[in-house]
């Protein structure tokens, strides 16, 4: 077999059944510790018979080692062996194993014994139960060697995406993962780096697939990590939030939009009570706190309205994808973005009533140091209504958009059925 780029395939005949596994371990450099693994995850069989799957099929993808790992692979001839000319980083390697495998239930895990594959059987029969995909989660495990480092940083990414997709994860980065092959589609494209598997939890969240974490042991790996903790991190934290906002902006852009209007919102609660105590003067610190308030105000509106406007962008360009929303579940019928228009206009003529407030006062004596407050409040107000009432416009544009698009199609395969 002659394929792009993979220099040799070594294939021993495999056998098609209801459920049978294939389990892919991507290797670089990976020596020390593939013998081991690969005679860990053969030894699996009897216990994946026991849960009603065939296997496992192993395949190693090695991705372009310069040390002995091919010619270890070499000696297992139960073990289909597939080579990379150059290094294409761990995702793509991943993914060189998935289009070569013949199982139904596809799963990997990394070569460095870090994982225990002998909880392959255990994420399998929650598979069978109706998972889509299944996660070995390091996090939720009762014994962890993860450096504290490491552990910090999946904490933190597995937080950030439960924020974004509004599902608690406990291991977004997990490198043991088994789930059904017809769900690969769904979650393509995926990233050749090592953000590979972040990126396949946001996507499978937004996709509406049913996950599954299964708690799982960590052992500290054999030999040096590739991981890099500042240069990964950054490329994880990437991913994660260019992936949510590539399927639900307004729960990214949203949430950062409602912090600011929050702000402002204990600002001028905080200038209603010392105006309620006798309070008129500022010091610095509290002029400060109001010039950011009027800042993340307006900005924070701007935020919320933009992410009600791409989601709507999203909707015409991916019509498949569930919309969530902000809060996952529709809150307000009908949806708040429908109501731009009137809160917007309500927004405007109360910055102009305060405008003209102010106006009057001026000619009535009053300084600039009595009314600076008021004509804030004024812009703000003025701003954030026609803010509200453009991005109202503009969804309603998108709206008919879509609507003119669906009634085209609907049109035409409609002539179609007649002219047969």
């Amino acid at each position: 077999m002659t394929m792009a780029g993979i220099d040799q395939l070594v294939e021993p005949s495999l056998t098609w059944s209801t459920h049978r596994l294939s389990v892919i371990i991507p290797a670089y450099n990976e020596e020390d510790g593939i013998a081991e693994i690969v005679d860990r995850v053969l030894s699996i069989q009897p216990q994946l018979e026991a849960v009603g799957v065939e296997g496992p099929e192993v395949i190693v993808v090695d991705d372009g080692s310069k040390d002995r790992t091919v010619e270890i692979v070499r000696g297992y001839s139960n073990v289909r062996l597939i080579i990379h000319a150059q290094n294409r980083g761990y995702g793509g390697a991943l993914k060189t194993g998935f289009s070569n495998a013949t199982g139904n239930l596809l799963s990997f895990l990394d070569a460095d014994s870090t994982y225990p594959p002998e909880s392959f059987p255990e994420l399998c029969q929650e598979i069978i139960k109706g998972a889509d995909l299944v996660i070995g989660s390091r996090m939720a495990g009762a014994k962890s060697e993860m450096p504290p480092t490491r552990r910090l940083g999946n904490f933190i990414f597995a937080n950030l995406v439960s924020l974004v997709g509004n599902q608690h994860v406990t291991d977004s980065a997990s490198g043991m993962r088994v789930f059904r092959k017809e769900t690969l589609e769904r979650m393509y494209p995926l990233p050749d780096g090592l953000n590979f598997t972040p990126v396949m939890s946001t996507r499978a969240i937004h996709e509406g697939l049913k996950m599954v974490e299964v708690p799982i042991p960590y052992s500290e790996r054999s030999g040096r990590s590739k991981l890099s903790v500042v240069k990964d991190g950054m490329r994880f934290f990437n991913s994660i939030i260019w992936t949510a906002l590539s399927y639900n902006p307004v729960r990214v852009l949203g949430l950062i939009g409602l912090a600011g209007i929050g702000f402002a919102a204990v600002v001028a609660l905080m200038l209603i009570v010392l105006r309620a105590n006798g309070i008129n003067q500022l010091g610095p610190w509290g002029i400060f706190a109001v010039f950011s308030a009027a800042v993340l105000g307006v900005a924070g509106v701007s935020l919320f309205s933009l992410g009600a406007m791409f989601n709507y962008l999203v909707s015409l360009f991916q019509k498949k994808v569930e919309q969530r929303g902000l809060f996952g579940k529709p809150i307000f019928n009908p949806p708040l973005d429908r109501q731009f228009w009137w809160i917007g206009g309500l927004a405007v003529i109360a910055g102009f009533v305060v405008g003209v407030g102010t106006l009057v006062l001026g000619f009535n004596g009053w300084t600039l140091n009595q009314l600076w407050l008021w004509m804030l409040v004024s812009a703000m107000s003025t701003i954030i209504g026609i803010q509200l009432i453009v991005s109202w416009i503009v969804m309603r544009v998108l709206e008919e958009v879509s609507i003119r698009e669906v009634k085209q199609a609907s049109d035409m395969l409609g002539n179609a059925k007649r002219s047969d």
